[in-house]
């Protein structure tokens, strides 16, 4: 059976679920579009996870997640480390934050009871780990607290994250309150209504973000401006090989995939083969390999993708004016 070549995927995420009525109670989960997979834990779209359906629990909310997984194999296998930090092979036994003390009936370690400080300190450890360490990973947080316990358990880990990973938070404008009215019924506030977009509801689930980046490696390519690799300085011939493009923008810097890749590479002192992030020997600026990845794949397997992404909307012709429009003008 073929296997289907598809594009680095818009947005794909592993996610921190936790109960608003008992805190105690979390979940990790992976999906491609946070608000609707939210829906499905609340009961109010088909689909959702078995320990996710007592009435008891809901609603919930996402607190954070880790978004930038190249597919969703790869984002599944980081769900299943977090939710198993004790059985991952991910993590070296002399290494583990978290050992099963209990066995279940079938003789296999039984997961031991988890905590928001948990779930983080080993959150923490498996983005520093080999597997997963040099990934184009960024970390979200959209709760002060949950972010509070993540700074006091990076306050005293023995290791920081390596800088490209980013650390943002969005947390509710203090204009977003919700209220009940006298039929139980959540209601929000008029200026709840007019708030800005936050938390997941503000992550975009589209390939709207490298838009321009996408329209510049169309025109590229499509008008053969590749001229000579920006690395080893020699011609670069359409159609032969793989070419990747500078993400800056006014900078067309394009270059052999193996070249770029060597380049990034260059002042890395480890045997790493995977590059991080580097800068464009042309515009000199700041580039990262996960975003110039994205784009190459988009060029090469995401058509369709592209086409809805860069298609441009008609204007509508105005509407003829009546006889009785025109007479009063």
């Amino acid at each position: 059976m073929p296997v289907l070549q598809k594009p680095i995927p818009a947005l794909y995420t592993v996610y921190i679920l936790r109960s608003t009525v008992r805190h105690a109670s979390l979940y990790i989960g992976s999906t491609p579009n946070p608000p609707r997979r939210l829906s499905q834990h609340n009961g109010e779209a088909k689909g959702g996870a078995a320990r996710t359906s007592r009435s008891s629990l809901r609603p919930w909310e996402m607190v954070g997640l880790v978004s930038g997984f190249p597919g969703q194999t790869a984002a599944l296998k980081f769900e299943w480390a977090l939710a198993n930090p004790h059985l991952s092979l991910h993590i070296p036994p002399s290494s583990r934050l978290t050992v099963s003390t209990a066995v279940k009936a079938n003789g296999h370690p039984k997961r031991p009871p988890t905590s928001i400080m948990g779930v983080l300190s080993n959150l923490h450890l498996l983005l520093r780990v080999p597997s997963f360490a040099r990934w184009p990973l960024k970390l979200h947080f959209f709760d002060a607290g949950v972010y509070a316990t993540w700074q006091r358990w990076c306050a005293t880990a023995n290791e920081p994250l390596r800088s490209s990973i980013s650390v943002v938070t969005d947390f509710k404008p203090e204009a977003v309150t919700n209220t009940i009215d006298q039929q139980g019924e959540t209601e929000t506030s008029e200026e709840a209504q007019q708030a800005r977009p936050w938390g997941i509801h503000a992550l975009p689930l589209d390939y709207q973000p490298v838009k321009e980046h996408v329209a510049k490696g169309q025109a590229v390519f499509e008008f053969e401006r590749e001229g000579d690799c920006v690395v080893c300085h020699k011609p670069i011939h359409a159609g032969a090989g793989l070419h990747v493009v500078c993400s800056n923008d006014g900078c067309e810097g394009v270059g052999h995939l193996l070249c770029w890749s060597r380049h990034m590479l260059l002042d890395n002192e480890a045997d790493d083969i995977l590059p991080i992030q580097g800068h464009c020997p042309k515009c000199k600026g700041e580039v990262l390999w996960g975003d110039m990845m994205k784009e190459l794949t988009l060029r090469l397997r995401g058509g369709k993708d592209v086409q809805k992404l860069l298609k441009t909307r008609k204007r509508r012709a105005p509407k003829p004016k009546t006889a009785s429009q025109a007479a009063e003008l």
